[in-house]
C-alpha cells in the first residue's frame, strides 16, 4: 500500500542540507501534514530535532526503504505557500545561497497568539462562505467599495505616457518620476505608486510597493489613504513589533487582494500579485547585507518572470543596473507625458576658490531672497560639527593613537573623539610633526547650521540628519540644513535649495558614486517648490551636467558605456570568494572548468588586515553564464563544507563564502 511522505527543506544554514529531504508522515499526523506547514524532524547526524517547512506531499510504493517520521506539525497555518518556496528557491540558487537563508529574512518568528487568532478568524469565514448559497450579481462583485477607482488615480497615471498600457500589459518599465510636491504636499512618487496599486487591486490582483526607508513608507502609506481609502493595506517593515509583523504577513497569504507595502523584503510577499513596484532601486538599504545578499530588484525581476506581474522600478534617476536591462529592451521607458524640470544653477569650483568661501554670493543671495519669504534646504555630506580634524601646524589628518581612526569634535573646544572606536584624544600627538593641536578641517551639519546662524541673524535654522530626525516643517522663513536623504518635507516646497559637499561627496572611492551623488540631488531638487532655484555648489563635469539638464538616464547609458570595457558592474556579473587560500583556490579551479574569458578571475589575495590567512578572490562573468558559475560556486561551498565534515567528525560551517553581484568596497 502507498505511504505517504512529506518533503521538507530543513532550517538549517549548513549547506550541505539545502535540499528536500523525505521523510514518512505517522498516521496521527495525516491531516495536519499539509504543504507550507511548520514541522519539526529529526536529523540523525545531529541526534537532535530541527524545525523545518514541509514543501511536497507525495507517495511512494516502496514502503522496505528506511524514512525517519516527521515528529510534529508546529502549526496548521500553511505559512509557505508554494509560489513562495519556488521563489525562495530561484532567489538561492541565483546568488549561490541556501534557500532557507532567504526565507529566514521572509518568514517573521511565529507568534502562538497572533496564529490562532488568524485560524480562528479563516475558520469562521469558512463555514460562513459555505453556508451562504446566495446567488451573487456578477456584475455588482466586480466594482465594490474596497475596489472602487477614484477619478485621481485615473488623473495620476494619465500623467505618464505609456504607464496605462504597462500596467494592463504586465509588462515591466521604468518609470522617471515627477520631481515635484503634489498639491496635497506629498511628493508625487507617492501618488504614481499609490495610483498604480490603486489600479492593480481594482482589477482583483494584489499590489507590491517596495521602498527604501520608514521615511518613505509613511509617505507612501499617507499617499495610499488619498487615493485608495478603503483598499486593504498590509505593512510589512522592521518598526512593527513581531506580533503586529507576524499579523501582517499572514494577511498575505489570504485570497484577498491587498496592497502590500514595506520594505526590502516585502518583495517576497506571498500575495497573487498583479504588480511589484520598487522606487529608487539605486538606494543601498534596498540591498539585503544578510546572506545570501540579493538586491530587492533582482527578487522583483525573478518575481515578475516567475509570476508574469506588471513590474515597476520608479524614480527621478535611473540606475546603470535598470539602464542596462533597458538597453537591452527587456524594460520599457516611460516618462512624464508633460515634463516639468526643476531650474538648477550650477555654482562651479572656480567660484569658490575665488572667493575663499564655501557658499559662493550667487547661492548666498538666492538663500538670502528666498529665506525671507519661506524655507530653503542647504543639503550637506555628513552629520555632526566637525567629523573630521586635521594638525594645526602641519595639516595632516588626525587620526586616533588606539586605532587609527579619523577623530572629529562635537563642538568648537571639545575634546577630540574617534569615529572608529569612540575613545578620546586628550593628549594626542600628530605622528607627522608632533604638534599637540588640532584644527576644524570639516563642516557637519552642526557647524554648518552655527555658521548660518550668525551669516543670517533673525532666521531659525533647523538642523536635520540621523541625530536630529524632522519629517516636515512649516511655510515659515527657515534656513534648513540637512544631510543626504534626511530632508524634511516643507509645506509648499522650499523656497531654493542649496546643495553643498558635491565636491567631497564625489571623492568617495567607490564605483557607484557619481549615480549616488546625481540620486541624492535630484531627491533633494524634487522637494523645491515650483519654479524655486536649486544651486550645485562646487561641482562640473558630467554628474553635474545631468543634474543641470535633468538627464539622468543619459548620465547612467555613459556610465555603462565606459565600464563595458573595463568589464565592471553592472556590464558583468560579479563574484566574491572568501576563505582559506586552499579552499578558493580549489573554487577556482572548477571556474576554470567553465572557460570564462581569460580576465574572468582577479585573484586571490590576502585578506587585509586577516590575521588567520584568509584570501580573496573575484570572478567576473556574463550573465548568461550566471546559472553555471553560481551552480558551481555553491558545489564548492558543499564541497568544503563536508571535507571539514570528514576531517573534524562533526559538522561545521564551511569556512569558504560566496557572495554574487558585489560591487563595493572590493571593486
Amino acid at each position: 500500500m502507498p505511504r505517504p511522505i512529506a518533503r521538507v527543506l530543513l532550517d538549517s544554514p549548513v549547506p550541505q542540507l539545502d535540499r528536500l529531504f523525505d521523510y514518512a508522515i505517522p498516521a496521527e499526523l495525516i491531516d495536519d501534514a499539509m504543504p507550507g506547514v511548520r514541522v519539526r524532524v529529526p536529523l540523525r547526524s545531529a541526534g537532535r530535532l530541527i524545525d523545518a517547512y514541509l514543501v511536497e506531499l507525495d507517495t511512494e510504493d516502496d514502503d522496505t526503504r528506511t524514512l525517519a517520521e516527521v515528529d510534529a506539525v508546529v502549526s496548521r497555518a500553511q505559512v509557505l505557500p508554494e509560489q513562495l518556496s519556488t521563489l525562495a528557491r530561484r532567489v538561492a540558487d541565483r546568488a549561490a545561497g541556501s534557500a532557507s537563508d532567504v526565507l529566514r529574512l521572509i518568514v517573521p518568528k511565529r507568534q502562538v497568539r497572533v496564529e490562532k487568532a488568524w485560524l480562528a478568524a479563516r475558520a469562521v469565514d469558512d463555514a460562513t462562505q459555505e453556508a451562504d448559497d446566495a446567488p451573487r450579481d456578477p456584475d455588482a462583485a466586480a466594482v465594490s467599495p474596497s475596489t472602487a477607482v477614484l477619478p485621481a488615480v485615473s488623473d495620476t497615471i494619465a500623467q505618464y505616457e505609456g504607464l496605462a498600457e504597462a500596467l494592463a500589459d504586465s509588462a515591466r518599465a521604468a518609470v522617471e518620476a515627477i520631481p515635484r510636491l503634489a498639491p496635497d504636499g506629498l511628493p508625487e512618487w507617492t501618488r504614481l505608486l499609490a495610483a498604480a496599486a490603486a489600479r492593480t487591486v481594482a482589477d482583483g490582483a494584489s499590489a507590491i510597493l517596495v521602498v527604501p526607508d520608514y521615511r518613505d513608507l509613511d509617505l507612501l502609506l499617507a499617499a495610499l489613504d488619498a487615493l485608495a481609502p478603503d483598499a486593504p493595506v498590509a505593512r510589512l517593515d522592521s518598526r512593527q513589533t513581531n506580533p503586529d509583523r507576524y499579523r501582517a504577513y499572514l494577511r498575505t497569504l489570504e485570497e484577498a487582494p491587498c496592497i502590500v507595502v514595506g520594505n526590502r523584503s516585502a518583495a517576497y510577499a506571498p500575495v497573487r500579485a498583479g504588480l511589484v513596484a520598487l522606487w529608487d532601486d539605486g538606494d543601498s538599504l534596498l540591498g539585503e547585507p544578510l546572506a545570501p545578499g540579493v538586491h530587492a530588484r533582482d527578487v522583483a525581476l525573478l518575481r515578475q518572470e516567475q509570476e508574469g506581474s506588471a513590474l515597476l522600478f520608479a524614480g527621478h534617476t535611473r540606475t546603470t543596473d535598470v539602464e542596462r536591462l533597458v538597453e537591452s529592451g527587456w524594460i520599457r521607458a516611460i516618462t512624464a507625458a508633460r515634463r516639468r524640470l526643476p531650474r538648477v544653477v550650477l555654482d562651479t569650483t572656480e567660484d569658490l576658490d575665488r572667493r575663499g568661501q564655501r557658499l559662493p554670493s550667487r547661492a548666498f543671495l538666492t538663500a538670502r531672497e528666498a529665506a525671507a519669504t519661506g524655507p530653503v534646504l542647504l543639503q550637506v555630506a555628513r552629520p555632526g560639527f566637525s567629523p573630521t580634524l586635521v594638525c594645526a601646524s602641519c595639516r595632516a589628518p588626525a587620526r586616533c593613537t588606539s586605532c587609527g581612526g579619523p577623530l572629529g569634535a562635537a563642538h568648537r573646544g571639545a575634546t577630540p573623539v574617534c569615529a572608529w572606536c569612540g575613545r578620546g584624544a586628550r593628549q594626542w600627538a600628530c605622528g607627522s610633526c608632533g604638534g599637540e593641536t588640532v584644527r576644524l578641517a570639516a563642516s557637519g551639519s552642526e557647524r554648518t547650521a552655527e555658521e548660518l546662524g550668525r551669516a543670517f541673524p533673525g532666521i531659525r535654522v533647523i538642523v536635520a540628519d540621523g541625530n536630529h530626525p524632522v519629517e516636515r516643517i512649516d511655510a515659515k522663513p527657515a534656513l534648513v540644513v540637512a544631510t543626504r536623504g534626511a530632508e524634511p518635507l516643507a509645506e509648499g516646497g522650499y523656497r531654493a535649495v542649496v546643495l553643498l559637499d558635491g565636491s567631497r561627496m564625489l571623492q568617495a572611492p567607490e564605483l557607484r558614486i557619481g549615480e549616488s551623488c546625481l540620486r541624492w540631488w535630484s531627491n533633494a531638487a524634487a522637494l523645491a517648490a515650483p519654479g524655486a532655484p536649486i544651486h550645485l555648489v562646487g561641482v562640473d563635469g558630467a554628474v553635474a551636467r545631468a543634474l543641470a539638464t535633468w538627464s539622468q538616464a543619459s548620465y547612467a547609458r555613459a556610465e555603462l558605456v565606459e565600464r563595458a570595457p573595463l568589464r565592471m558592474p553592472p556590464s558583468v556579473r560579479v563574484a566574491q570568494l572568501e576563505g582559506t587560500g586552499a579552499g578558493v583556490r580549489r573554487a577556482l579551479d572548477d571556474i576554470a572548468a567553465l572557460q570564462l574569458p581569460p580576465d574572468a578571475v582577479l585573484g586571490p589575495v590576502p585578506i587585509e588586515g586577516d590575521d588567520d590567512g584568509r584570501e580573496r578572490a573575484l570572478v567576473r562573468f556574463p550573465y548568461a553564464e550566471g546559472a553555471r558559475v553560481a551552480g558551481t560556486l555553491r558545489a564548492a561551498v558543499v564541497a568544503e563544507a563536508m571535507g571539514r565534515r570528514r576531517a573534524r567528525g562533526k559538522t561545521l560551517r564551511t569556512t569558504l563564502s560566496v557572495r554574487l553581484d558585489v560591487t563595493e568596497p572590493d571593486l
